[in-house]
């Protein structure tokens, strides 16, 4: 960016600061509401909330709320609350059946990725982003949203096609875990109505339930009084807000219309507990909760108390994650949080852990004897200083991006203050209101938290756990006595520890730029440096606080021999967790507070190398993490163990979980049970771990910085940058340049039928692979995505909306050039094992029918429209820059191509589709996997 743009914005943006910090912000004020969004209230009580938001570009995220769920259901009515949301989609005044999905997916808008909806034991929210660079589009999107608010069909056919769908998502949610909330929701919500409202209702009414009674749900509680509009996006507001007028006004509320009541949960004298298990559960897991009363957020000392809070639960949280690092941790893991208690009247302090099977007790006294030690003693200074400085770099980060912010991200609290009365201050106001009185909050303010927190009433205590015969599950009464234990417990008080910030020790001898470019038409810049490595910078304005980082070297676990290949397979994991240099990895976390960067180390079959980001401040500590990286990798035993416990203590009861088991089978059959083809690893492949190998195979593969290649992408100057690249990239050794190794892994060929029987639950997992060798060409590889795409829309239309056969399905298609030239087409879907036969043969004679027939043209617009507003919006993120970038240069693909990625959309033609589907999918060859229950 120019420098003089820079400097004008920097004094704007004092002048703006300034005017806010003038106001003199106090502590009694009630907290303001933001005066960019625009609100108001219909005469028929509807509200909405309008805000203009430049990102992304020609975008709108509309929202239609009702302050209405499933906890406000009649007995006769229980899972209509969200029944109501799916005929939402299947008939209105102004849509037909299908019409609205239709008219959506021909402007760009995909179902289900974009296109969505939700309903909860409170509200119902409709979602809907839609391109807002055509009024047209703009008036249909606010005719869908009046729609759904009020002029809904109920047609009795559409209901009745309808009860097979949600009966579909219903049986996608049975398993252990639902059989287990069944069993203590009536004990934790005891005399509540949440007890028994879980929105998804019970199988029993969505079978037999009249068009009648769901019709009297939304009557009664769709309502103007109930609803509000949201609108923020890159728009005109006083066009909007005309716009909502003309189409909502007209609503009216019901005469002698129910009382919407907040349903409470009642106060406990005694503590709530309850134990269930279950044989296909994988881990155990308990929580604690002590509820109180929710308190609204009203003036600045409330905004102060959730700064405090904020800082407690970081602080908290931070020491139970310093235990994950022992050598033998106490639990998988643990952590606590203040929030809402389901319901809006009542909020919990909650203590959560994840215990290991052989030691239950251990887990849950560990978690809370770190409560109990805050109790006592509180928390240390520098753990003070350390999350003032995390909790102000996180507001900083916003405050920079405010002109940068998404605008679903803003509608979410415009959402959450309609139902919950969140404040939406503005990120000006909540930027400066930290920055003023962050500070100031002492460290006795703090402890005194969690006093207000933990009381002898109202406590709810729970636990769900596998039911395995060899281990013994504590009883309800165990429970008791183990808190009962530790809050008599005396734990004693944590040493305070001051860690010097200064990462690296002895300064790296620098390289030298020797080679400097332009690729043309990109506005990168092609750096080699005197060890061979490879730079490419691109700086751009898409974001204003964020600089993408990536690094490159091909190898990859595929060279490790198949003695070492479980060591190399840990290696990155085991040093991303060892820490570097002279910190290990809890106190570099601690060094690090306060600045905006992370950095991964990663190895994968065929490479590896880094994933990072900061902020232009943190660039030079992002250089100084990858240098040490490369240089000073830590050995240590205790981080080593901690990993090899929990994975240990996951992988002991994994396979139980029918999903997991149909996962592992999945990845063998495709594999042919290769080794290195994809799987849950076993314990015994867990003991094959070697802490020296892994450690030599990381030095090994990162041992030649200088064959690396790296991307910088963001708001980065060059003039600041290649200092920093020669100093810390520059003057490591170029010694080896490798390439991957093809170790041989492939699918087997012909039809395969395979059936998995797992699970008790009468629900199935259909998967029909087919793949094989191609001669690959990117031109191919983009219509097999696109192929996945058109099918994607017809098997929703038949097997989804004809059939009522399933809740969702989906295809993917990709092809790849390493380690062999192959692609591999997917299409899944969850069923009823006794749906399964018909499902399949109806996917496959969809596939047949592209194959003879071809794509019809109001299909193949809609993916080509969907492709065109994607692709607007990707060539201003920084993430997908990177990406190109990175595939241009390891595949050796010529720059000036890139534009080949929007050309194609426009070149696209269904002969393409046709073609591909007939060249790849053999419906007589292919590999067909099938989860049953347990007979």
């Amino acid at each position: 960016m120019n420098h003089l743009i820079k400097y004008i914005l920097s004094v704007l943006f004092l002048i703006h600061a300034s005017q806010i910090i003038g106001q003199e912000l106090s502590l009694e004020d009630k907290i303001p509401f933001d005066a960019s969004i625009r609100k108001g209230t219909l005469k028929n009580g509807l509200k909405y909330f309008i805000k203009k938001n430049e990102k992304p570009e020609d975008r709108v995220e509309l929202r239609l709320v009702v302050n209405a769920g499933s906890v406000l259901e009649d007995n006769d009515q229980r899972g209509l609350a969200h029944f109501t949301e799916h005929m939402a989609f299947n008939g209105s005044e102004h849509f037909a059946k299908n019409e609205l999905v239709d008219y959506l997916q021909s402007v760009g808008v995909k179902f289900g990725a974009h296109l969505n909806a939700y309903t909860s034991f409170d509200e119902t929210v409709y979602i809907l982003p839609i391109p807002s660079d055509d009024e047209a589009i703009i008036d249909k999107g606010l005719t869908i949203l009046q729609d759904w608010g009020g002029n809904l069909l109920f047609d009795s056919e559409e209901i009745e096609k309808e009860r097979g769908v949600v009966i579909e998502e219903w049986r996608l949610g049975q398993g252990a875990q639902m059989r287990m909330v069944q069993e203590y929701l009536p004990v934790i919500f005891k005399g509540s109505k949440y007890a028994d409202r879980l929105p998804i209702g019970t199988k029993e009414t969505l079978e037999t339930f009249e068009p009648e009674t769901i019709k009297r749900f939304y009557k009664d509680w769709y309502r103007p009084n109930l609803m509000a509009v949201i609108a923020v996006g890159d728009i005109d507001v006083d066009q909007m807000e005309e716009k909502i007028k003309k189409q909502f006004s007209a609503f009216k509320n019901p005469k002698n219309e129910r009382p919407r009541e907040e349903i409470s949960v009642p106060d406990n004298l005694e503590p709530l507990v309850a134990v269930a298990s279950d044989k296909e559960a994988t881990n155990i897991i308990f929580n604690l909760m002590y509820k109180a009363d929710s308190e609204e957020l009203v003036t600045g000392n409330d905004y102060r108390k959730g700064l405090i809070q904020s800082l407690f639960t970081s602080m908290i949280n931070q020491r139970l994650r310093d235990l994950l690092q022992e050598a033998n941790p106490p639990y998988l893991y643990a952590s606590t949080s203040i929030g809402s208690f389901i319901t809006r009247s009542k909020s919990a302090f909650s203590c959560f852990a994840v215990p290991k099977p052989d030691d239950v007790e251990g887990g849950v006294r560990a978690l809370m004897n770190e409560v109990k030690r805050v109790q006592l003693h509180g928390f240390t200074a520098s753990e003070l200083k350390t999350e003032k400085l995390n909790l102000m770099e996180a507001y900083e980060r916003a405050y920079n991006e405010r002109d940068k912010t998404e605008s679903v991200g803003l509608v979410d609290e415009l959402v959450n203050h309609f139902l919950e009365k969140e404040p939406v201050p503005g990120i000006d106001y909540e930027y400066v209101f930290t920055k003023k009185y962050l500070d100031g909050i002492k460290l006795d303010e703090v402890n005194a938290i969690i006093g207000a927190q933990i009381n002898e009433e109202n406590r709810v205590i729970y636990l769900t756990a596998p039911e395995k015969e060899d281990v013994m599950l504590p009883t309800t009464e165990d429970l008791l006595a183990w808190v009962k234990a530790s809050d008599e417990s005396e734990p004693e008080a944590l040493q305070d520890l001051v860690l010097s910030d200064q990462l690296i020790q002895n300064e790296p001898t620098p390289g030298k730029v020797v080679e400097k470019s332009n690729i043309e038409g990109l506005e990168v810049t092609a750096i080699k440096l005197s060890n061979g490595a490879q730079v490419f910078i691109k700086s751009t304005d898409y974001k204003n606080d964020e600089i993408q980082f990536m690094a490159h070297r091909s190898g990859g676990i595929s060279l490790a021999e198949d003695s070492d290949y479980w060591s190399a397979s840990f290696a990155a994991n085991v040093v991303g967790l060892s820490g570097i240099g002279a910190y290990s990895y809890t106190d570099l976390q601690k060094v690090l507070a306060g600045k905006s960067v992370g950095l991964q180390p990663y190895i994968s079959d065929l490479e590896e190398g880094f994933r990072g980001s900061s902020s232009p401040k943190d660039l030079e500590t992002l250089l100084q993490l990858t240098y040490l990286y490369f240089t000073e990798v830590r050995r240590d035993e205790t981080a080593y163990q901690s990993l090899m416990q929990r994975n240990v203590a996951f992988l002991s009861n994994v396979m139980s979980d029918p999903n997991y088991f149909y996962q592992d089978r999945m990845a063998k059959i495709l594999s042919q049970d290769n080794m290195r083809g994809g799987g849950i690893p076993t314990i015994e492949d867990l003991q094959k771990v070697d802490l020296d190998q892994a450690l030599f195979f990381y030095k090994d593969r990162f041992s030649s910085p200088g064959d690396f290649s790296f991307w910088f992408v963001g708001n980065v100057e060059e003039e600041t940058l290649i200092p920093l690249i020669e100093k810390y990239l520059g003057g490591m050794p170029s010694t080896k340049k490798e390439e991957w190794v093809d170790r041989g892994v492939r699918a087997p060929s012909g039809m395969v039928d395979e059936k998995v029987y797992k699970g008790s639950e009468p629900k199935s997992m259909v998967n029909m692979v087919f793949t094989g060798e191609m001669k690959y060409s990117r031109e191919d590889s983009y219509y097999l995505k696109c192929l996945s795409e058109i099918l994607d829309i017809r098997l929703v239309e038949i097997l989804r909306e004809e059939k009522s056969g399933v809740y969702g399905v989906g295809a993917s298609g990709y092809s790849s050039k390493s380690p062999y030239e192959n692609f591999e087409f997917n299409i899944s879907f969850p069923c009823g094992p006794e749906n399964v036969d018909d499902l399949v043969s109806s996917a496959l004679e969809t596939i047949q029918e592209i194959q003879e027939k071809g794509v019809s043209d109001e299909n193949l617009n809609k993916i080509k429209e969907a492709q065109r507003r994607d692709q607007e919006l990707h060539w201003k993120t920084n993430g997908y820059w990177m990406n190109v970038l990175k595939t241009y240069h390891v595949n050796a693909y010529d720059y000036q191509e890139v534009k080949w990625l929007d050309q194609r959309i426009e070149d696209l033609t269904a002969k393409d589709i046709q073609d591909v589907a007939k060249k790849y999918l053999n419906t007589k060859a292919y590999i067909q996997v099938v989860l049953y229950p347990e007979e």
